[in-house]
């Protein structure tokens, strides 16, 4: 489907779409198929993720990496917590080989992809001293010598605004200094800046505006800079002090029944995103995103299982959770949606629905996702893709013709007119379209007799009605139904009927 099609189809179907760049997918209502691409796989679970330069690069617990399709504990090759893929075939980088003893938790790239940098739990790169952070050079894969401030305990997220490193964990040390759970580092010189934000408990995620006019952190903290703050802030980007932010009442204070945590930020533009993660029935576990110059609330998405991952791509806001009810859209008996698409204008669910299962430790399933501009890469505890062996790993781009729609059912049949064949059938489904084209085919030549759109999606599949009206009276006549998305077309069986 092109752009124009795309709004009025989710609009049709309540799911209002803000004007997105055009989208260089080759029909689907996403920017990115549901049919995920070939990618090397890690022995346990993916934590940390980046795209530049042509690279993927990967950090977390896992030691070891293996080819696509092979077997958990076959064709193995070292990679100590640490590995860079090609980000055009998914295959494993040879050149990009550190030896890390430590778990990775965060990477980001420099805007200008020149340098990675990733934090973690390590304390040594390749035997060099490196406490917690270290840099490398996307063009040499060699660790830059002058980052490697001495953090002294986890380092969970990382990023990057202006010349600043900003980083969060569990440390209250760095070089020695207090520096409470959050920090920065001049990107530049290595040195520890005064940005000091001071949060009272772990620090999950950090991200800068696009501009580097502020600075997000969420996590489990009850105070920034001993003020009073749940979950949730916007400090300055170079002192940390806390700022004014309205939007922060979206995640609910914590009592004994729901506890809820931020534990993702993306900025795109003048809005930031959050995702979160709640403890107990009902608890916050959505999305929700902020006007960056005002502070104020856009809108909030309620649907329930925690969110860890959120990523933008080409105008799509994607996530990654366990999401099993989503107030609006589908409830609680249709299993766990790990894989889903937001519009980031309201955050209703938009046409893209690839799936994935949750192994160890955590059973979450996605746990963390980047971009290289035109796909997507997604990393976790999962060890299943669309039903398929896939662990730890996996991505998506815009290449190729999509999924194909599920294959029609046989069609209900009645002639009450003379002269007159209709029709019924219930929608079909499809991992990237909400909008599909349902043919009804004549037996003999399979003439097209009549033609229809209708929108479907997994929590609502409604039946459509299509009406041959040069039925040859007094035969009998077949009937089956063809489903084109726009790339595939895939037929069904025949049903026959006696034209009256």
């Amino acid at each position: 489907m092109r752009l124009r099609r795309i709004i009025s189809t989710l609009s049709a179907a309540g799911l209002a779409l803000a004007v997105v760049p055009a989208l260089p997918a080759p029909g689907t209502g996403a920017s990115l198929t549901a049919v995920a691409n070939s990618a090397w796989q890690t022995d346990a679970s993916v934590l940390g993720l980046a795209v530049a330069k042509g690279k993927a690069y990967v950090g977390g617990r896992f030691t070891r990496v293996r080819p696509p399709g092979a077997a958990a504990g076959t064709s193995q090759t070292v990679r100590t917590y640490l590995a860079a893929f090609n980000q055009t075939t998914g295959a494993l980088d040879t050149g990009f080989n550190h030896t890390l003893n430590g778990v990775v938790w965060s990477i980001v790239a420099s805007p200008d992809g020149s340098r990675v940098y990733v934090g973690g739990d390590f304390t040594r790169v390749d035997g060099q001293v490196r406490n917690r952070v270290a840099a490398f050079d996307t063009a040499t894969g060699a660790l830059v010598a002058n980052i490697r401030p001495s953090v002294s305990y986890r380092v969970k997220t990382i990023a990057i605004g202006g010349t600043s490193l900003y980083f969060g964990g569990s440390f209250g040390l760095v070089n020695g200094v207090t520096r409470n759970r959050a920090a920065a580092i001049s990107t530049v010189t290595g040195s520890l800046l005064p940005w000091n934000p001071n949060a009272n408990a772990d620090v999950y995620a950090i991200d800068a505006a696009d501009d580097n006019s502020k600075v997000y952190l969420g996590g489990t903290f009850s105070t920034i800079g001993g003020v009073s703050r749940w979950a949730v802030a916007s400090v300055n980007n170079s002192t940390g002090a806390q700022l004014p932010f309205a939007a922060a009442a979206a995640v609910p204070l914590p009592n004994s029944r729901c506890t809820s945590r931020v534990k993702d930020i993306e900025t795109s533009g003048g809005v930031v995103y959050f995702a979160n993660a709640g403890d107990g029935g009902g608890c916050f576990d959505g999305t929700w995103a902020a006007n960056i110059a005002t502070g104020n609330l856009v809108w909030k998405n309620n649907c329930l299982g925690a969110t860890e991952a959120i990523t933008m791509v080409n105008g799509w806001l994607f996530k990654g959770s366990h999401a099993h009810s989503c107030p609006g859209a589908f409830a609680d008996g249709t299993g766990a949606h790990f894989l889903l698409l937001q519009n980031p204008a309201n955050g209703n669910l938009g046409p893209w629905f690839p799936n994935t299962n949750a192994g160890t430790p955590t059973f979450v399933g996605p746990l963390v996702s980047a971009t290289g501009g035109s796909d997507l890469w997604v990393g976790g505890d999962f060890t299943k893709v669309n039903g398929a062996n896939q662990q730890g790993l996996t991505r998506f781009t815009n290449l190729g013709p999509g999924a194909a729609p599920l294959g029609p059912v046989l069609p209900t049949l009645s002639s009450t007119t003379t002269g007159q064949v209709r029709a019924t059938v219930q929608t079909s489904l499809d991992n990237d379209d909400i909008t599909l084209t349902y043919r009804l085919l004549r037996s003999g030549s399979n003439t097209v007799v009549a033609t229809t759109t209708a929108n479907s999606t997994f929590w609502s599949r409604p039946t459509v009605t299509l009406t041959d009206t040069t039925a040859p009276s007094g035969t009998s006549q077949m009937y089956r139904i063809e489903v084109y998305d726009g790339n595939n077309a895939v037929r069904g069986g025949y049903s026959t009927v006696t034209v009256r």
